[in-house]
């Protein structure tokens, strides 16, 4: 080379001042040791330099190289010659030669010959480095490269080397934007420790999450909060528009980008996923796929979201960025919204055309969409496109309106919807509920079957608004008018007609007519392939049966609806996680906390998005029936009762009354009572089905606060209640807390249980219903409950977990085998099994399922 070496270039960086400590990277680290290469690759500003200058530390044999796209073939072979000068004292003969190939042999020579010390080669910023003589004469160095030496890249895209080879021969371990996005503790550590932000424990999740963990794009935003006393609404707000990410990504990214790839950036920036006909359609152009490979090798921001590579999106900051460089995006919006069109993916193509401002087209596509996304059970998406279609829209279009009316009530909004019926019956000019069969001019209908079913859509909606306002009698008489008014072949309809009685049969205790109804139903929407919805009633029909006393018909529910919808198009289906989470909290009824441990952990991993509105919930409620910890049990119940929705059943079981019931597990006996006199509850109220459960809470709270006449008076009544509504499952609690009243015999409450093995109300009583359960006739399920006692309360882990088999454990709950965790994790086979040997080492198990199960007890999933 010409000139001399900049000494600069051959420093490794020094460790920052309050850098955060993040031991999961050093332990990938430190597993690239025994292989030859360890690549460290991600986009600008993620912390790649830092990550590998903290592992690094005040560690000897360091040969550190800082390259730049000034490094031509020769400085690059002597820059790292005097990088191993410095680190081992090697002084070579190579240097005049490199990098023919006598010169890369003479210096293997020099290396091999290096007294058995461990060297460690950091190329910083490879991609800056363009000689294709380079990247073969690393490569051949690497082949042949000594035991005692080890190379390290840094470099934010994926260099031309063997890489395919070394990663089978296991000679390879890669550390890429995944493993180096900070975690949500470590996003809390930076900001508060280096950043000097006090920010509450949410603001600093939303952040995390808004960043994806983007080293950069956390300090950028720390600047921007410095000083700021509204940090809440600024982290909110916070996004790629910012001063600062903006001045980032256009120096570190867009600003070095060829006017070609600028330009395609910054016109695919209006999608939210891409694949390659799909760019073509918005550019252009035909180079789309091609493009999006490029994009991918070079890390620029781009998340692929398949394993074919064939769908990807930008980083969301980096789109935020992309976006404000548009000055016109609506023609791109319509390319899009055309193409998703024709590709079939409607509902993209109506956020498109949204984000375009053509309502018109947007009211067109909708039209034709909401019957199909109502069938997959998709209703979150339409609330936002309730508010983004004008009123004079809606005016002219009848159908689209009633379906406008159907996503307010999916949401529990009925303030407007009576009116808003009104008025689409007045513009259609309806008689006692018909529609004429041809729509009056001035209006327009772009579903003509859509607009025959509208009249019976229109009473099913009264109902539920009926229901909404308790009148029980009007539910049912709308109800059976959209019925009569349902075209023939209408499932759809005819189901939720039929389920909107079975609701009105249910909150009056009528549990055979719900039940009646709920079956019905089900038949309706499995005919119409409304399986989501099958899913949903399968809940309701075990909520029933249990009450019932009816477990395994319960159960009967579930698993034939997992077994019915295990292979339909899109499975799993949303719902699939509530039959889980059902299935769990039978099991628990049974008495078998492992088996309801492995349920919740599948329906855990299935994801939120595959649950039901009343699933978040119901989910937490289970957890805390799981753990014995106190804190974590209550932190469970208020969080329960922050996600309700009761999505139109009735309030049989209010998560107040379980969170009381949760305290005098714990003897918490005056919190429980102070929950009674909110509720205004007393001995001698009225009784009712809807609040069968609270009165048997206050019966529970009067047990525990010595008023055993009190208890023994209320659970009376209840008992005849329970008995003349047919709900045996209820009335086995009730005749154990009356056999605790008195002091008197559980022959019939075990005689009720035995045949369908209801465990729990037993077990979870403890001492004193074991004491009784001792003076009955020794059968085998008295023996079953007698040893089947609630465990203590878990011990904790005497060695917590570490970040990263934290990482192994949460996928351990998956279906994904060993092979797949480890492509996952970007680690080798064997990284993973070490962790997941420490994993079973420090939960004191033995297996996948045991750590799984032990897990879920400490509530650390």
């Amino acid at each position: 080379m010409d000139g001399p070496l900049l000494e600069t270039k051959l420093h490794q960086p020094r460790r920052r001042p309050g850098a955060v400590t993040r031991p999961r990277l050093s332990q990938l680290l430190d597993a690239g040791l025994s292989a030859r290469l360890t690549l460290v690759c991600a986009p600008a500003g993620f912390g790649k330099t830092t990550a590998v200058a903290q592992w690094l530390g005040d560690r000897s044999g360091v040969a550190w190289v800082s390259l730049d796209e000034h490094d031509d073939e020769g400085s690059f072979w002597a820059y790292l010659c005097a990088a191993l000068h410095r680190a081992t004292g090697l002084t070579t003969e190579a240097l005049p030669l490199l990098p023919a190939d006598g010169g890369l042999r003479l210096l293997l020579s020099d290396l091999e010959a290096l007294p058995g010390q461990e060297v460690v080669v950091v190329l910083d910023d490879y991609h800056a480095v363009a000689g294709t003589e380079v990247h073969e004469g690393l490569a051949f160095l690497l082949e042949h490269l000594p035991e005692h030496l080890h190379v390290l890249l840094a470099t934010r895209a994926d260099p031309p080397l063997p890489l395919s080879r070394l990663r089978v021969q296991g000679e390879l371990v890669e550390l890429r934007a995944a493993d180096l996005r900070f975690t949500a503790d470590e996003a809390r550590t930076y900001l508060a420790d280096v950043m000097g932000l006090s920010l509450p424990p949410e603001s600093v999740t939303a952040l995390a999450e808004r960043t994806e963990g983007w080293a950069a794009a956390l300090q950028l935003a720390g600047l921007s909060l410095q000083g700021r006393g509204d940090s809440a609404d600024a982290v909110a707000a916070f996004a790629g528009d910012d001063r600062f990410v903006v001045d980032y990504l256009v120096d570190e990214v867009l600003a070095r980008q060829p006017d070609e790839v600028r330009d395609f950036l910054l016109q695919t920036a209006v999608l939210t996923r891409m694949t390659g006909p799909l760019c073509d359609a918005v550019t252009g152009r035909t180079t789309g796929a091609a493009q999006l490979e490029a994009l991918d090798r070079a890390n620029l921001f781009v998340v692929p979201l398949d394993d074919r590579r064939q769908w990807y999106r930008y980083h969301h900051l980096f789109r935020d960025m992309l976006l404000t460089h548009l000055t016109d995006p609506a023609p791109l919006h319509l390319r899009a919204s055309a193409w998703l069109e024709d590709s079939g993916d409607l509902p993209t193509a109506v956020e498109h055309a949204l984000a375009a401002h053509d309502q018109e087209r947007a009211a067109d596509l909708m039209e034709r969409v909401f019957a199909q996304m109502a069938k997959e059970r998709r209703e979150p998406e339409f609330a936002p496109w309730v508010a983004s279609v004008p009123e004079e829209v809606l005016a002219r279009r009848p159908v689209l309106a009633v379906w406008m009316v159907g996503a307010l009530t999916l949401v529990s909004r009925f303030d407007t919807v009576e009116a808003r019926l009104d008025e689409v019956e007045r513009r259609v000019q309806a008689v006692d509920g018909r529609w004429p069969e041809v729509p009056p001019e001035g209006l327009v209908v772009r579903d003509l079957d859509g607009y025959r079913t509208m009249p019976a859509m229109v009473q099913m909606y009264r109902s539920a608004l009926a229901l909404s306002r308790g009148d029980l009698p009007s539910t049912v008489a709308r109800a059976r008018r959209a019925l009569q008014l349902s075209p023939e072949g209408d499932h759809q309809v005819r189901a939720s007609s039929r389920a909107l009685e079975g609701l009105a049969a249910w909150a009056t205790g009528d549990l055979a007519s719900a039940e009646a109804a709920y079956t019905a139903a089900t038949v309706d929407l499995r005919a119409a392939g409304y399986l989501a919805d099958v899913l949903g009633l399968a809940t309701t029909l075990a909520d029933l049966r249990r009450a019932q006393g009816r477990l395994a018909e319960a159960e009967r529910a579930f698993r034939n609806a997992l077994e019915m919808t295990r292979d339909a198009p899109g499975a799993p289906l949303r719902g699939t996680a509530d039959m889980h989470v059902g299935l769990a909290d039978l099991l628990l009824d049974r008495g078998d906390r492992a088996g309801a441990a492995d349920e919740l952990a599948r329906a855990e991993a299935l994801g939120e998005h595959k649950g039901l509105p009343k699933n978040p919930y119901r989910a937490r409620l289970l957890r805390a029936r799981l753990t014995d910890d106190h804190d974590t049990a209550l932190a469970l119940v208020d969080e329960a009762e922050r996600l309700y929705n009761s999505d139109y059943s009735p309030h049989v079981a209010p998560v107040p009354a379980v969170r009381a019931r949760l305290h005098l597990r714990f003897g918490e006996v005056r919190a429980a009572q102070a929950w009674a006199r909110a509720r205004s509850l007393t001995a001698d109220d009225e009784l009712n089905y809807v609040q069968e459960y609270e009165h048997i809470t206050l019966a529970r709270i009067f047990l525990a606060s010595g008023e055993s006449v009190a208890a023994g008076g209320l659970l009376r009544r209840l008992a005849e209640a329970a008995e003349a509504g047919g709900r045996y499952g209820t009335l086995v609690e009730i005749l154990v807390l009356q056999a605790l009243a008195r002091g008197s015999s559980l022959d019939r409450a075990v005689r009720l249980a035995e045949g369908e093995g209801l465990v729990s109300v037993f077990t979870d009583e403890g001492e004193p219903v074991q004491r009784l359960l001792r003076q009955l006739p020794p059968t085998p399920f008295v023996a079953r409950l007698l040893r089947t006692e609630r465990p203590a309360p878990p011990r904790g882990l005497p060695e917590p977990l570490s970040e990263r088999e934290m990482d192994v454990l949460r996928l351990l709950v998956s279906d994904l085998d060993g092979p797949d965790i480890a492509r996952t994790l970007h680690v080798s086979l064997n990284t993973m099994r070490t962790h997941t040997r420490s994993i079973f080492r420090k939960l004191d198990v033995t297996s996948r399922r045991a750590a799984v199960t032990r897990a879920t007890e400490l509530a650390l999933l």
